[in-house]
């Protein structure tokens, strides 16, 4: 009977550690430039998680989001964008441009959400580097428009 609750015991904590390790990884292992652009705005806006969006950043970029702690914070003063929920949708007429500059992306995103009940849309460039096979968030560009 301590044999069984103990094993019960092991495989419950085994379960808690694999299904906690999922989280920071996810954004990183993605292979498009695009998707790792939109995937760092979901982590910020729609998950609430600095880290994770922290985490497929430059060394320099990460220091500075994860300065500002919140995802609060870090939309209003970095990206001067509040949303309560937003869609994050790529710009995909320049992929085949990307194509020709394997280790470097200038990426477009659309912006379409809520704030305070307020429907706002915005537009924003990234510039995305590929260091050891991963993209990575380099640096936010000036608005094009």
């Amino acid at each position: 009977m301590n044999r069984m609750k103990y094993l019960t015991g092991m495989f419950a904590a085994l379960t808690l550690f694999l299904t906690g390790c999922t989280g920071e990884d996810e954004i990183a292992d993605i292979p498009n430039p695009e998707l790792v652009a939109v995937a760092f705005f979901d982590a910020l806006y729609n998950q609430k998680d600095v880290k994770k969006a922290a985490s497929v950043c430059s060394p320099k970029l990460s220091r500075i989001l994860l300065h500002y702690k919140s995802p609060t914070a870090v939309g209003r003063h970095l990206f001067n964008m509040q949303y309560d929920q937003v869609e994050i949708k790529p710009d995909d007429s320049g992929v085949k441009v990307r194509e020709q500059f394997k280790e470097k992306a200038d990426v477009i995103l659309y912006f379409d959400g809520t704030y305070q009940g307020d429907r706002i849309k915005d537009v924003k460039r990234l510039s995305l580097v590929q260091v050891d096979g991963r993209w990575m968030i380099n640096k936010i560009l000036k608005d094009p428009f």
